[in-house]
């Protein structure tokens, strides 16, 4: 795990030290859901967690960022997002931002733990259908699985529905 970024080896070493079952995919760099769904064997789209950094504009002086996470095989209503915000704005993190956020993470391979980066963690509760769920973390070319209640109980996500 050394050439991955240290968040993956932070994950695997939490999900340890709770006693989580889990299982790791090493695979070619992927950007997209769908080429994620496609290196996983034995999951599809349905379980994949896809987090997403967004920057929030409740006014002028008030801007922040979340982490959201939900089924990859869904789109964020945004019109959702804002109303539970109060948002005047909401976009998406720029690249730039994302790896200063994350200590260099890509997009495409944000995990779903925003805690490690000081990020509030909403999650949308069709997420939780499955009984496992499967990311990339922290790197393109890494993915890990696990269950849905043990990523609700570590992560600890403020739940709204938002897909």
């Amino acid at each position: 795990m050394d050439d991955l970024h240290p968040i993956a080896r932070d994950i695997t070493d939490l999900l340890e030290a709770e006693g989580c079952w889990h299982e790791t995919f090493r695979h070619e760099p992927v950007r997209t859901s769908e080429e994620a769904a496609a290196t996983r064997p034995g999951y599809n789209l349905r379980q994949g967690a896809k987090a997403l950094i967004l920057r929030v504009k409740v006014s002028k002086k008030n801007k922040f960022f979340v982490m959201l996470v939900f089924p990859a095989d869904r789109r964020f209503n945004g019109k959702a997002v804002k109303v539970y915000f109060s948002a005047r704005d909401i976009r998406f993190a720029s690249a730039e931002e994302v790896a200063k956020l994350t200590g260099g993470v890509e997009p495409g391979g944000v995990p779903p733990f925003g805690h490690f980066f000081g990020l509030p963690v909403y999650a949308t509760p069709e997420l939780f259908a499955e009984s496992r769920i499967v990311f990339n973390a922290g790197d393109r070319r890494f993915s890990l699985a696990m269950k849905a209640a043990d990523y609700r109980r570590l992560a600890r996500p403020r739940e709204f529905s938002f897909v």
